[in-house]
């Protein structure tokens, strides 16, 4: 008979920590442990549950479907103790406790701006901010290992909890030597003769496109795709050809004049910023504390970043 309750807390930390991150040595510089010490507790809790919890082929580390289930029900121990946490800090009336954010990587033009007011106003919350792929936020959010989540784009599927924060302007830029950067009134048409830089597939921006060459039936010539932001802001200040992002992306660039944004017609888009959370998962008294700070205070923290050029324009009144 399994025995699981003679684990102790620290074997569960040491096994979720590799099983995380798919490493023995990674694991072992996060919980600041020696790769022996860690390989005696995995033994001990090995042999606390009478079957394998990993599998090694070669280099690479993976959990058996033992081990997958044990991962589950620690992060389910863990996120309940933080609840408890949480908890008994409201109780006292302190705010306390650690945030865990993911964010998709647009949201690092503004998150730290926001995060550094929260983190004055709240000192004895620990934050902590992973901007990534909105293909990895999404695992992370179904993973269930982050406190809250910023994504643009409502995300698809069952299982989620969003909550729209603020307006996300998508806007077309071009070089401030481009033919039509001192036009008015541009027809999206225009644009289809232009050299077409886009983002990668599965994030937010793309899809937005996606969608709008689908509503108007306008048919872009891409001329490649690339994976980040700042390497599409570079190509456009390069001349080598238009893009689409977020205002919010560009505030450097349009205050120093690297960058113009084009006046095309139906443009701004109006895409949202959305906090995400799995759908059941009960927020911990940390996390509300953060989603109302977002929702009042940081949505007008955000504003005030934008391009001065952009609020003279009255741009910022959606």
């Amino acid at each position: 008979m399994i025995k699981i309750r003679n684990a102790t807390f620290r074997q569960l930390q040491v096994f979720e920590s590799i099983a995380r991150n798919g490493s023995y040595t990674e694991a072992a510089e996060e919980l600041h442990l020696t790769q022996p010490t860690l390989s005696m507790q995995i033994k001990k809790l090995t042999s606390i549950v009478g079957m394998p919890l990993f599998e090694q082929i070669g280099k690479r580390i993976s959990l058996t479907p033992v081990g997958q289930e044990l991962l589950k029900t620690c992060r389910s121990i863990f996120a309940s103790l933080d609840e408890f946490q949480m908890t008994i800090s409201d109780i006292k009336g302190v705010k306390k406790g650690d945030l865990r954010i993911s964010g998709v990587t647009t949201a690092e033009y503004f998150a730290p701006r926001i995060l550094g007011d929260f983190c004055k106003k709240y000192p004895g919350i620990n934050v902590t901010l992973e901007v990534t792929n909105r293909r990895r936020v999404l695992e992370r959010l179904e993973d269930n290992l982050d406190d809250i989540y910023i994504v643009g784009q409502t995300p698809t599927g069952p299982g989620i909890h969003a909550i729209p924060f603020l307006a996300n302007p998508l806007v077309i830029l071009a070089s401030p030597a481009h033919p039509l950067a001192n036009e008015k009134n541009i027809p999206v048409e225009a644009l289809a003769r232009d050299n077409f830089i886009m983002r990668e597939p599965v994030c937010g921006t793309y899809l937005t496109m996606d969608r709008m060459v689908k509503d108007r039936s306008v048919r872009f010539r891409s001329s490649m795709a690339l994976g980040s932001n700042e390497a599409i802001k570079q190509a456009v200040i390069g001349e080598l050809g238009i893009s689409m992002l977020s205002i919010y992306a560009l505030v450097h660039e349009i205050n120093s004049g690297e960058l113009v944004i084009l006046d095309v017609e139906g443009f701004p888009v109006n895409d949202e910023w959305f906090l995400c959370f799995p759908e059941g998962k009960k927020p911990s008294v940390v996390t509300e504390v953060f989603t109302e700070y977002m929702l009042n205070e940081g949505r007008g923290l955000t504003l005030s970043s934008l391009p001065s050029t952009w609020k003279e324009k009255g741009k910022n009144s959606y």
